[in-house]
């Protein structure tokens, strides 16, 4: 029995499952010389929802990333996740980006692509497979493993033989939920042993406590590879911890041999720098075995955790919770993993923050039902596919092959914001969100997201001087100028928000409430007028307006849609709520909005 290798997340999935994907590369690049003398197989260091959050929130380029890290760790072989056709976006591509993509990846660093469709559907795999043999890297096709009515281990062996016949040079078991116990876990590798030669990686979320014992069973019945996180980023929705497998194989025909005085080293380092992003510390820190019914992966979990604080509406977590596997059901039990795991989340908390199931439906969800991301793996719910798509046809070919080329007009799109074909790729995985980070860029105006200080005080306590809060889409400065003395019992704090004392605040808020009270056609905090009449469009959930699809005089139908909106990385139609002519529209692109305001007027009259 060869030793066991292992790929350690540090850098991709265990941040992203923790700290909602937050670690910048200023805090990667001090630690990589340790990193790279450990002898890892590999470090996953790209991919999955860091691209999405190098521009979104850290304001950094995430190709200037991977060619940094790439300059780090020249002993140490860099790991990526592609989700296959759908890239590194939420939608599917045409095959010439898709293998403009994998080309520069690799230039800039990729060795190992671990390539997965959602749904599970290989040939949403062909072309990113493809791409990778030719440019001489190592292509590692992968199994989404989740359980369902529709799912069982013959069609895991099957789909593995599917991956090896495409040229696969290596097979991975992508358990991103936590749903794999110890004994399926040693039925399922010692069965697909015994159909394929490729080695075999395992990769699980230590949610639900079970990750060690199947990643043991898994090496016992001839997985040679696992992946691990580094002890501080490790356990709840992350992975087992890779000191602690080192250790108990330490000594066995399974030895690693690696180094674990030097690995616990990197773990002192990473444990100061977890400190930095409290305020983006998931809270599903530990075991968790809900995760067994509700199905939800470590990546999901702790951005659905923050979007849902960020909108005000964590208290409904719960609901959410026990909504997803319903919506899953609804759609033909898809694993929940990028973008998939999204568009059940998405629509899910749509469910349950409208109070009506499926009274508003994403456009991803739209496109889904439709097959535009491929073939569902069950029985799709007929009268909700109906209601989200009306007759129009369901495709039942490969999706990209209804796509034509794209580089080209990408090209011409983005102009001369571009100055290489990695800013242009940018810019097709996030249209507004590519342009918006070029502009910038172009203009040195980058300001990455505000890291919130915890300061320790006089008496050794840890408490906030300076933050910021964010309530109903308005972000407010907090400031602590102050505290009653410390022998208090209970003492009170003094502070100014956005630059206004407390007292004066105070004062003025209860002015405005005074005022609210004689004036009901205001929302408080808002800009927009209250929604109260029929004609009166509101959008059921906190976002953002990413497009006004009418104007004042546009003569529309009930149920037409006139916005566009995004929350959650995904996007809604609001759709008018009576036929008439618009009156007024109270919006632009990229303003925020929130619940019962009016932001367009409908008369009809």
């Amino acid at each position: 029995m060869p030793k066991v290798h292992i790929t350690d997340v540090i850098l991709r999935d265990a941040h992203q499952s923790l700290i909602a994907t937050r670690m910048r590369t200023e805090d990667m690049l001090p630690i990589c010389e340790r990193l790279d003398k450990i002898g890892y197989w590999s470090l996953e260091v790209w991919g999955g929802a860091t691209f999405d959050a190098c521009i979104r929130y850290l304001k950094e380029d995430p190709w200037e990333r991977l060619s940094k890290l790439a300059g780090a760790l020249p002993n140490t072989r860099l790991q990526m996740l592609l989700r296959g056709q759908n890239l590194l976006g939420y939608r599917h591509y045409s095959d010439d980006v898709v293998q403009a993509f994998v080309q520069k990846a690799a230039q800039n660093g990729i060795d190992v692509f671990r390539i997965f469709d959602a749904l599970n559907d290989v040939r949403n795999l062909e072309t990113a497979i493809t791409a990778v043999k030719q440019t001489g890297k190592h292509a590692q096709g992968t199994i989404c493993y989740t359980t369902s009515p529709v799912h069982d281990i013959p069609q895991f062996v099957a789909m593995a033989k599917q991956l090896v016949d495409l040229g696969c040079d290596s097979i991975a078991i992508k358990d991103m939920a936590g749903l794999l116990t110890p004994m399926v876990s040693a039925e399922l590798i010692a069965k697909m042993r015994k159909a394929i030669t490729l080695p075999i990686h395992l990769h699980c979320h230590a949610t639900a406590g079970t990750a060690e014992m199947c990643q043991l069973k898994a090496i016992e019945n001839g997985c040679t590879h696992i992946d691990t996180a580094i002890s501080s980023f490790a356990g709840g929705a992350s992975h087992p911890p890779t000191e602690s497998m080192v250790a108990a194989l330490r000594g066995t025909s399974y030895d690693t041999r690696l180094d674990l005085k030097a690995l616990q080293e990197i773990g002192f380092y990473f444990k100061e720098i977890r400190k930095k992003y409290h305020q983006f510390e998931s809270e599903m820190t530990g075991l968790d075995t809900r995760v067994q019914i509700y199905q939800v992966p470590g990546g999901m979990i702790s951005n659905l955790y923050t979007q849902l604080r960020e909108q005000g509406a964590l208290h409904h977590i719960e609901k959410v919770l026990q909504e997803i596997p319903r919506v899953r059901e609804d759609l033909g039990y898809p694993p929940l993993v990028t973008p998939t795991s999204q568009i059940v989340g998405t629509q899910a908390v749509l469910n349950v923050l409208t109070g009506e199931r499926y009274k508003t439906i994403s456009n991803e969800t739209k496109l889904y039902l439709q097959g535009r991301y491929g073939r569902a793996p069950g029985r799709v719910n007929s009268i909700v596919r109906q209601q989200a798509i009306g007759n129009e046809d369901v495709i039942d070919i490969r999706p990209a092959d209804l796509l034509k080329n794209e580089m080209f007009s990408l090209r011409h799109s983005i102009g001369e914001l571009a100055r290489n074909d990695e800013d242009v790729l940018s810019y097709a995985m996030f249209p507004d969100l590519g342009r918006d980070f070029l502009e910038h860029r172009a203009a040195g105006t980058l300001v990455p997201e505000l890291l919130e200080p915890i300061p320790v005080s006089d008496d050794g306590c840890k408490k906030p001087t300076e933050f910021n809060v964010t309530l109903h889409g308005e972000t407010h400065h907090i400031q602590i100028t102050g505290t009653g003395h410390r022998a208090e019992q209970d003492r009170p704090f003094y502070m100014t928000v956005d630059g206004v004392p407390e007292e004066i605040l105070i004062e003025t808020l209860s002015e405005l409430e005074e005022s609210q009270d004689t004036d009901s056609t205001a929302v408080k905090g808002s800009k927009h007028p209250k929604a109260t009449k029929p004609g009166d469009v509101a959008t059921s959930m906190p976002g953002t307006v990413i497009e006004v699809l009418v104007e004042v005089g546009s003569s529309v139908q009930a149920g037409d849609p006139v916005l566009v909106t995004e929350a959650m990385k995904m996007e809604t139609e609001i759709q008018a709520p009576i036929s008439g002519t618009v009156a007024a529209v109270h919006v632009a692109k990229g303003d925020s909005v929130n619940p019962d305001e009016t932001l367009i007027e409908i008369s009809d009259q």
